[in-house]
Parts: C-alpha cells; sequence; structure tokens
C-alpha cells in the first residue's frame, strides 16, 4: 500500500504528468459518454475511420508547417459530417463507409509525410499515443474542447438517447433526427482528435468501444451503461497511466490492457448472472489466462534526436481567463532550484522541456548520459551534447538529451579548452552535466542549450539507453 502511495506521490511531482492526467480524464470521459450511443448505432469504428483521417490531417499541417491540432480538428469534423451523410444517403452503409475513409486517409497521410519530413518522431506520437508530450498550448485547447463537448452531450442528452435507441419513431415523433446525429458526430470528431494525442491513431477507438461494450455485459438501460462507461473509462485511464510510470510501459497500451481486464471481468460476471452455465464461465477464465502469458508488442515512445535541436519558444505570459490557470503546472525541484533530469522519466522529462521551454529557462538543469560531438559538414562549428540512447522511430534507434556549452563558448566556433581553462571530456564518457537552461538564435532559428556550471566525467556509467 505504501509502495503505491509512494509511486502516486513521485508521479504527481511531474508537471507533464499532472497536465497528462487532466487531459487523459477528460477526455476519457468524453469517448465512454459517445461510445455508448455510438457501439447501440453499430458505428463502434468510427472512431478508428475519423482517426486515420486525423492522421492524414497532421500530415497536411506538417506540410505546411502548422499547428495539427488546429488543422485536424475541422478536417475531422468535416470528414464526420461527410461520412454520415455517405452512409445515411448511399448504397455505402456503415463499416464500408468508414473502412473507406480510413484505408484511404491512412495512404494520404503516409504519402504526404514521405514528401515532406519522412517518418520523424512526431508521426510516431500522433500514431501510436504520447500523452506525456503535450504543451500547455494543447492542454488548453483540450480542456476547452472537452467540457464544451461534455455540455452538449447532458443539454442533448433526452435527443441522444431518442435518436439511438429507435430513430425512425423518433424522427415520427418530431424529433430533428439528422440535427441531433450531426451533433454526435461533431462532439466524436473532436473527442478522436484530442485523444489521437493519449492513445494514438492506432488505439484510440479502443477507448471508445471498451467501456460501452464491458458495461453491456451486466448494465441493460442506457442511463446505466452509460455511468458505468464513464466509470471504467476514467479507472481504467488512472490505472493505466500509472502503470505506464511504474513499469515504464506505453501509455496507450497500459489503457487497453486495464480495459481488456474489466471486459473480461465484466463478461464473466454477466456469465454467472444468467445462471446458464459455470462452465462457459471456467472456460473463459482458461482463456484469458493462458492468453493473459503472451507478450504484447513494445511501442514506441517519444524522444528528442540530437540533431533536432530547434524548438519553438511560446510566450511566457498567460491570459487571465486560462481555465488552467489554477494549475500548478510549474517543474518540480530539488535542492537549490536543480531540476534533476531522473533516468526514470528520462525521455518524458528532456520532451517536456522542449515542448514548455518558458518553465524551464533561467533554470539550473542537472543530468547524467554520454558526452557526444557533433558538427558541420565544413567543421566550422562543433556542438558539444549530453545523451542517452532512446527508442527511435519506425525501427531507427534515437537520442535525447541536450546541447551544452560553457557559457563563454556559446555560439563561437569552437570546442576546444577554452582560456579560462574549462575543458570537455573525450567522445563517448559518461558525465554528470549542471547548467542553466538558455537559448541562442543561428540563422534565425532559436536553439536551447545548458550553459554549463559543472561538468564531471564519472566512473560508474548508468542506464545507457531509456525508454520513457
Amino acid at each position: 500500500m505504501f509502495v503505491v502511495q509512494d509511486t502516486i506521490v513521485s508521479m504527481f511531482s511531474f508537471a507533464f504528468i499532472v497536465r497528462a492526467v487532466i487531459v487523459g480524464f477528460l477526455v476519457s470521459l468524453c469517448a465512454s459518454l459517445l461510445g455508448v450511443s455510438l457501439v447501440l448505432k453499430r458505428y463502434s469504428m468510427i472512431g478508428d475511420g475519423l482517426s486515420h483521417v486525423g492522421f492524414a490531417s497532421l500530415a497536411i499541417a506538417t506540410a505546411l508547417g502548422m499547428t495539427p491540432l488546429a488543422v485536424s480538428i475541422p478536417v475531422v469534423v468535416t470528414a464526420a459530417f461527410f461520412l454520415l451523410r455517405l452512409s445515411e444517403h448511399t448504397k455505402l452503409r456503415g463499416d464500408a463507409a468508414i473502412a473507406l475513409f480510413s484505408t484511404g486517409a491512412l495512404a494520404i497521410g503516409v504519402m504526404l509525410i514521405s514528401m515532406t519530413t519522412g517518418m520523424n518522431t512526431d508521426v510516431c506520437n500522433y500514431l501510436f499515443g504520447s500523452i506525456l508530450a503535450m504543451s500547455k498550448a494543447d492542454v488548453r485547447l483540450s480542456v476547452i474542447l472537452s467540457a464544451a463537448v461534455l455540455f452538449l452531450f447532458v443539454v442533448f442528452y433526452n435527443k441522444i438517447f431518442a435518436v439511438t435507441f429507435d430513430e425512425t419513431f423518433a424522427r415520427a415523433t418530431g424529433v430533428r433526427a439528422g440535427l441531433y446525429n450531426m451533433i454526435i458526430a461533431l462532439l466524436t470528431a473532436v473527442t478522436i482528435v484530442l485523444g489521437m494525442r493519449m492513445m494514438g491513431a492506432l488505439l484510440i477507438s479502443s477507448l471508445i468501444i471498451f467501456p460501452a461494450l464491458s458495461s453491456m455485459r451486466l448494465f441493460k438501460s442506457f442511463r446505466a451503461v452509460t455511468v458505468s462507461s464513464a466509470l471504467i473509462s476514467v479507472l481504467c485511464f488512472l490505472a493505466g497511466i500509472v502503470v505506464s510510470y511504474a513499469a515504464a510501459t506505453p501509455t496507450g497500451a497500459s489503457v487497453v490492457f486495464f480495459n481488456m481486464i474489466v471486459f473480461a471481468v465484466f463478461a464473466i460476471l454477466g456469465v454467472l448472472r444468467s445462471r446458464r452455465g459455470f462452465a462457459k464461465a471456467a472456460a473463459i477464465l482458461v482463456v484469458l489466462t493462458l492468453g493473459s502469458c503472451a507478450k504484447g508488442p513494445v511501442l514506441n515512445t517519444p524522444k528528442n534526436v540530437a540533431g533536432t535541436r530547434s524548438v519553438e519558444l511560446p510566450a511566457s505570459a498567460q491570459a487571465a481567463e486560462d481555465p488552467l490557470a489554477a494549475f500548478d503546472f510549474s517543474p518540480s525541484t530539488a535542492g537549490n532550484d536543480v531540476i534533476k533530469i531522473k533516468e526514470k522519466m528520462f525521455i518524458a522529462q528532456v520532451n517536456d522541456v522542449y515542448l514548455n521551454p518558458e518553465d524551464y529557462l533561467g533554470k539550473t538543469i542537472q543530468l547524467e548520459g554520454i558526452f557526444k560531438t557533433d558538427s558541420y559538414d565544413d567543421l566550422s562549428r562543433q556542438f558539444c551534447f549530453v545523451l542517452r540512447n532512446g527508442p527511435g522511430c519506425c525501427g531507427n534507434d534515437g537520442s535525447v538529451g541536450f546541447e551544452i556549452a560553457w557559457p563563454e563558448a556559446a555560439g563561437i566556433n569552437s570546442a576546444a579548452p577554452l582560456a579560462s581553462g574549462h575543458k570537455y571530456p573525450g567522445q563517448d564518457q559518461w558525465v554528470e552535466a549542471a547548467g542553466q537552461l538558455s537559448a541562442y538564435e543561428e540563422e534565425g532559428f532559436p536553439y536551447l542549450y545548458l550553459a554549463l556550471s559543472s561538468l564531471e566525467v564519472k566512473n560508474k556509467r548508468g542506464a545507457e539507453y531509456v525508454s520513457q
């Protein structure tokens, strides 16, 4: 019990995990509420289709150099409307229309990405999910849109119930079924876009399907299923993110894993309650026990490639009406305001620095890693880094860490010993570096680096490969 409590306290000391919990809680709640209607209307795979459309819109945003969410939301909403109309007024029904959109959008997205930036880490974050790598701007937009989805669902609850169970009867009684179907499509599209960051395009449909199907094993009324789905979705998300932190597993996959367990338990309870066969329940338990022995695939987690050092420096000021102003998102510090990059969450902490530099600029950051150097082809400028090896994208290994320089060396064309007597260690040595996070501009682009206060060679090497 104390171990779990210590794990949770330690987990919430990270600002980026607090952001992840806030967004994940709201998105899980939205997905579960809408999932009941979508499953009953036989549109349970709409999440999969729209998430692939979201991936295509991500490719468009990347090609145009625009913000992904700003492009994805209108594109996916339009696709949801068109998908609904296509299914209602042509011979392409339900699953066929979704399959058409899903495969077509994914193909377009892959083609656009291959013609622009290539299959880089940002793309893989949207494919497999990376909730621990969210900027504060993403969090604000996600909170506002999630609140809007929940508000509209509550306001139109009775109408949504009517068109879900018997659309023909609803139309006969004067309910504008087409309008409320459009509202469901709109809310679903927004939820899918928000959930893609957490679960990835390949797993987001599970957030919609599992809670609803689990609840239907035990409950029969629409309201009971809706409430149960909401509770299941939120609890599975919280369990998934705790296990993800403790065991260094991908967050999205961990959430789905707990949803699978809950579905299995509810299915067994449903069989037992039906009083038609304990042998059937026993058989299900045996199958689940055997299936749990299989090892699942290892998904990629986010990284920062050493060569990709450019960052966008957002404005530090926040508007007074900021809905997240009540939350303290400042990074945790220990001992003289030194932010220690810990081995357990190395990749996530470094990512948070690059995504939210305004929280860290001017603060001292301490980390251990491998000393590396790199230079331009003409050797006119040599860069120094402290890095660790981490998972890349699509089979390519990556590196994560920071550029470092003694304060008087920033921006000069040398990595040799300086007049002040400061020296850099040899290539591939294990070092502990501490320095103030600073920024410089080169060819019109801002770059982050650590202005060193100390750089010490260590005899004992830590974990050179990190996964989270």
